[in-house]
């Protein structure tokens, strides 16, 4: 049997720990993300072999790669089998234009994906030793719901989202709030990353080491592993030949889907060019540019909301990829390899015009529906064929990250009707919410950690 790979924190004072470890305690106790020490490598007859597997079989063959060693392969294949129950539509657009809807999930978010199967896996790892484990997580607007809904109802798992009050959609909102049971909702008078720093506090304060902590957002390594699969998907049904290469276009907030495609780049995906687009919260595209990185606070309020991050937690781990070192706080101790990042990436913001122009023209010429974050995708992908023409041929996937009837008053000010409901979101207006709202402070958030979990 092959040796586990182990993962190491980016800040690089932490011991190297195994996936299941690294699941369980989402962040490194040094403040860092865990990495993989090695990225397995997949061979172009693997590649070729997924275009006759079913979604769960590649994602068992995939996150296989990652834990080998660390539980017996027929339990990982049937929590695959049990997670990816619904489908991935490639909607082909124009040409060889496609867009990959990751919206069909139990609530209608890409982050269905990944928290499906993160939580199959904690669930499996805690009922082994009888543990019990506090899923400390924040969100910009769909992680909150796919965690919630992944985690709900398990009896050793309480779920604790912290979401920014003004900053996700009424729909995005209900999703986490009318749920009770094992989850509580805490609503924060500030932005994501002021959620998001409540929480990696909590995770590094050391008068909280008797609670068992553990994330459930994108700073944990159990998030990314399942977003890598999707690319190699989708690859496979649209592919012609072997090793044709293909552009993927991915909206990004805190870049945990960014790293899920570059970590598939580095598995052997036939990636010409990721285009990373953002919305006004240009700090990473500025960083490409320019050399120089400066987070944005307070983060840009855009209607594309899960994306309004001014400084990605998952770029320490891609800055750590290309050879450098970056802390939590975005501090820069060595510099990345910049000529391959910018010959792998092309960094684009779009601002609100260019995003609801996006919706406009994509469903009048295309009859192509979006919502404000695929529209960012899709207006990256648009002025990265500008700027860097392409053959006629080639092969296109930019991804949709949400399902348009999550934000009803855009599309209807955009288009003049409301997009149908997928199954999730039926009813949802008549349910009864519960949450607590609770002000941008660390000492009082740290008091009621202790007196509602210890």
């Amino acid at each position: 049997m092959e040796e586990p790979i182990m993962f190491d924190s980016t800040n690089r004072r932490a011991e190297a720990v195994t996936f299941r470890e690294a699941l369980l305690k989402g962040q490194a106790p040094d403040k860092g993300l865990y990495m993989p020490r090695s990225i397995p490598a997949l061979s172009a007859g693997e590649i070729t072999g997924f275009a006759k597997m079913e979604y769960h079989e590649i994602a068992h063959f995939v996150s296989g790669k990652f834990l080998q060693g660390q539980l017996p392969d027929r339990d990982l294949a049937a929590l695959c089998r049990d997670a990816y129950d619904f489908p991935v539509p490639l909607e082909k657009v124009d040409d060889r234009q496609y867009v990959m809807r990751l919206d069909q999930g139990p609530t209608a978010s890409f982050k269905d994906f990944a928290a499906r199967l993160m939580g199959r896996l904690i669930n499996y790892y805690l009922l082994q030793g009888n543990e019990k484990l506090l899923i400390l997580t924040a969100t910009s607007g769909d992680t909150g719901s796919a965690i919630a809904n992944a985690f709900f109802g398990l009896d050793n798992i309480q779920v604790l989202v912290l979401f920014p009050e003004k900053e996700v959609t009424t729909r995005q909102r209900k999703q986490m709030t009318t749920l009770g049971g094992n989850v509580s909702i805490i609503s924060v008078d500030g932005k994501f990353d002021h959620c998001q720093a409540l929480v990696k506090e909590a995770f590094s304060d050391p008068e909280l080491a008797h609670l068992p902590l553990s994330s459930a957002n994108s700073i944990n390594i159990g998030r990314l592993v399942p977003q890598i699969v999707y690319y190699f998907y989708a690859y496979s049904r649209l592919r012609r030949l072997p090793d044709e290469p293909a552009v993927f276009s991915v909206p990004s907030g805190n870049f945990g889907d960014m790293m899920g495609a570059v970590l598939a780049m580095r598995m052997g995906l036939p990636a010409k060019r990721l285009v990373i687009a953002t919305n006004e919260n240009d700090e990473f595209p500025r960083f490409v540019s320019s050399g120089s990185y400066r987070p944005i606070e307070p983060s840009r309020n855009c209607i594309s909301s899960a994306m309004n991050v001014g400084h990605p937690s998952n770029l320490a781990r891609l800055i750590a990829l290309y050879g450098g070192t970056m802390d939590e706080k975005g501090h820069i101790g060595r510099m990345p390899d910049m000529e391959r990042l910018r010959r792998d990436i092309f960094a684009v913001s779009i601002t609100e015009a260019e995003t609801r122009q996006a919706i406009r023209s994509a469903f009048e010429k295309h009859r192509l529906l979006l919502e404000p974050h695929g529209a960012v995708g899709w207006a990256g992908l648009q002025q990265y064929l500008l700027q860097e023409p392409q053959a006629p041929d080639q092969l296109c996937v930019s991804l949709e990250t949400a399902h348009p009837a999550k934000f009803p008053e855009e599309i209807r000010a955009i288009l003049g009707f409301d997009p149908s409901l997928p199954p999730s979101l039926l009813g949802i207006e008549d349910r009864a919410e519960s949450s607590l709202a609770m002000a941008n402070d660390y000492p009082k958030f740290k008091d009621f950690l202790k007196k509602n979990y210890s």
